[in-house]
């Protein structure tokens, strides 16, 4: 499976020419959902949901397949059939790829502002498998290969990120949800991340916005 960063929290796979883009958001390369063959959505924030960009490539793709939590779908009720939701549990088959859904609430941010739901996507087979959690901590029933890592935002701290990496014990661990910080402060994140899994037989990198990577075994 190859993975493209497309900004933010959106990635593309791509498998056998299927292409899955997981949350297209405000902050996503305009170009992320070019060609996709299905889309994956974790919850309702505009960082990962960028209605108004989604519906228009929906529109333009007759064929294009949406995946999301409930509170997405109501939003794109007109799409009909082409739309389903999902929630904990659930697992299902795009062209050959699996996905299961792993989780049910996004992490908490203050006890004042009510939490939305949010689902984290387990993409690809046993032993290779790509988690995305969205925004939570979700930790999947089975192993995760790669992992998608939400290294910064206003529901979280470095050191729940690095616990939460070495909870769940990937091969392999990737930066997302990183555009709220400076190129420095990047930088100081990663540094503490690494230092925190330096022990695991997890390896975690960096991932520049439109770079690919090739999840070989």
């Amino acid at each position: 499976m190859r993975l493209t960063r497309c900004g933010h929290a959106c990635v593309r796979l791509e498998r056998d020419g299927i292409v899955v883009v997981i949350d297209p958001g405000v902050f996503s390369d305009p170009h992320a959902l070019d060609g996709a063959d299905a889309v994956l959505v974790t919850h309702e924030h505009v960082d990962h949901f960028a209605e108004p960009v989604l519906r228009t490539a929906a529109e333009a793709d007759p064929s294009l397949r949406i995946w999301a939590d409930r509170s997405v779908v109501d939003r794109l009720g007109a799409l009909g059939g082409r739309v389903t939701v999902v929630g904990h549990g659930d697992a299902f088959d795009i062209e050959g790829i699996g996905v299961e859904v792993h989780g049910e609430l996004h992490a908490p941010t203050h006890p004042d502002l009510p939490r939305v739901t949010n689902v984290g996507f387990l993409v690809g087979n046993t032993d290779g498998a790509v988690f995305h959690p969205g925004d939570a901590f979700t930790v999947p029933t089975r192993a995760v290969d790669t992992l998608l890592v939400p290294v910064h935002g206003p529901w979280s701290k470095t050191g729940e990120v690095i616990d939460y990496v070495r909870e769940i014990k990937p091969r392999r661990a990737l930066s997302i949800h990183d555009s709220g910080l400076s190129e420095g402060g990047n930088g100081l994140v990663d540094g503490l991340i690494m230092a925190g899994v330096r022990d695991s037989a997890t390896a975690y990198a960096r991932v520049a916005s439109d770079a690919e990577i090739e999840l070989t075994r």
